[in-house]
């Protein structure tokens, strides 16, 4: 493997339409010779977002990680680190599935909810696939993006991005979701 997206963000084409990514925005939290991970970080699920502010009595926005094993809960946290098992994503950021540590540190006012991001479900792609959607043109990789991976972001955050990025992907930002209605 010459090249590794780790760390960087993906933003999905407008050629990607009806499926869950959709104008996805996507941290690549790991990739090596086996294949990628990474958590949509603009798709908020609605329904687990509703169910998880009933158990705990305070609104919780839980996204949709990705369509792999969404039975699985993964947290992106800022600042300190409340639990021995995670993943470093940069100086500031990690990743974790320690929802009991997680919980007590909230619980026990060691991290607040606003440094917590929650997912559900991930992203994957096996060896070699990332690498053939990319050169594809099926995502654009933002090398360095300054995003705080814990802010409530939603469907707008692909069409700021694209802005951002100018020249031909303003057009992109501006098409209709449905490409085929342009």
């Amino acid at each position: 493997m010459n090249y590794s997206y780790k760390g960087k963000i993906l933003i999905s084409t407008p050629d990607i339409s009806g499926d869950i990514f959709s104008r996805s925005v996507v941290l690549i939290v790991d990739h090596n010779d086996e294949g990628a991970f990474g958590l949509i970080l603009n798709k908020k699920n609605k329904n687990m977002s509703e169910r998880l502010h009933t158990i705990f009595g305070f609104a919780v926005d839980v996204y949709e990680g990705g369509p792999v094993e969404n039975d699985k809960i993964f947290f992106i946290c800022r600042g300190k680190k409340v639990t021995e098992n995670f993943s470093e994503i940069s100086d500031e950021f990690y990743l974790t599935e320690d929802i009991e540590n997680i919980v007590t540190g909230i619980v026990e006012d060691e991290i607040s909810v606003n440094e917590i991001k929650v997912f559900s479900g991930y992203s994957g792609w096996a060896s070699q696939q990332l690498e053939s959607e990319v050169r594809r043109k099926m995502w654009t990789v933002v090398e360095v993006y300054n995003l705080d991976y814990t802010l409530p972001n939603d469907e707008s955050l692909w069409k700021n991005i694209m802005q951002n990025l100018g020249g031909e992907f303003l057009i992109w930002a501006n098409a209709p979701e449905d490409v085929s209605m342009n």
